[in-house]
């Protein structure tokens, strides 16, 4: 009886080692996420600050569009987000 305790209790650990296992992989793919999203943000939040920037400064144009290299660094960050080549600054 006590023999089949311990191989009931084994097996239940077994089951919880799997668990937290898997527990633990899509914790580290959630992290690789928000470290992602946290690069992106940052980016986007620079091209942001740049464009008030010289929006302040006049140097927009009228459409209030600025090609730099805020706009490609987030471009980047996304094709590589979706797993695709990184786009190269026009």
């Amino acid at each position: 009886m006590e023999r089949a305790e311990n191989e009931r209790l084994r097996r239940m650990a077994q089951g919880k080692c799997l668990e937290n296992l898997l527990i633990m992989q899509e914790n580290e793919g959630m992290r690789r996420k928000a470290q992602q999203l946290d690069q992106e943000n940052k980016a986007l939040l620079a091209e942001l600050k740049q464009r008030q920037q010289q929006q302040h400064q006049g140097a927009a144009g009228p459409s209030g569009s600025v090609s730099g290299s805020g706009s490609a660094a987030a471009a980047n960050l996304k094709a590589k987000a979706a797993g695709g080549k990184q786009q190269q600054p026009k």
